[in-house]
């Protein structure tokens, strides 16, 4: 066996769940009593509470934090240039849960504990029913829409599991979020690979 072989097979992965709670603003998941709340986009509508478990969901082989829905607090981070702090570890991707009122291309900047920060690209698709336009993996999806007063069958959304690389070998602490009201972020995994 050579040496890089050897490497390989020593290698462990693992996978570091963060807590969105502090960072949450918006409320995107209802249900039939509480479609008033949906904020999904400036239309209010809304995506069913139970398109995403609470008690957490894996996608992909990564893990995600459950998420709280049902309109009674916030669910999601609607991004306004939010700065998350990270656990400080070494990592090679960053997964997210996220949506998009039309699909968007943004930057967003990885942050290192060296003081170090990387603009990185974060391309999520629609919400409403499409295929992956930036090759996203989906999450989850739904049979309708929800809108402040009713519920719309036949009319879908969409939740996507999207990438942002770490390119630098050194600890990550944190990420600073694009500005774009029409981009939603419900949860974020670390993926480590030593």
């Amino acid at each position: 066996m050579t040496e890089s072989a050897s490497t390989e097979a020593e290698r462990t992965h693992s996978v570091v769940t963060v807590d969105l709670t502090p960072y949450r603003n918006n409320i995107a998941l209802t249900t039939d009593k509480t479609l008033h709340r949906g904020m999904l986009n400036v239309w209010g509508n809304s995506l069913p509470a139970e398109v995403l478990p609470h008690d957490g969901l894996t996608v992909g082989g990564i893990p995600f934090r459950g998420v709280p829905g049902g309109g009674a607090e916030p669910d999601n981070i609607r991004c306004a240039g939010q700065y998350l702090a990270l656990p400080r570890t070494t990592a090679d991707w960053l997964h997210l849960l996220a949506t998009s009122e039309r699909r968007c291309e943004e930057t967003a900047f990885v942050h290192y504990a060296s003081g170090a920060t990387d603009p990185e690209w974060l391309r999520v698709s629609d919400f409403l029913p499409a295929r992956a336009h930036f090759g996203e993996l989906l999450a989850a999806r739904s049979d309708a829409l929800l809108y402040p007063h009713h519920r719309q069958e036949n009319l879908g959304g969409r939740l996507w599991a999207v990438r942002v690389p770490v390119t630098r070998r050194e600890p990550v602490c944190g990420l600073r979020l694009p500005d774009n009201p029409a981009l939603h972020v419900f949860a974020v995994s670390l993926e480590c690979v030593r």
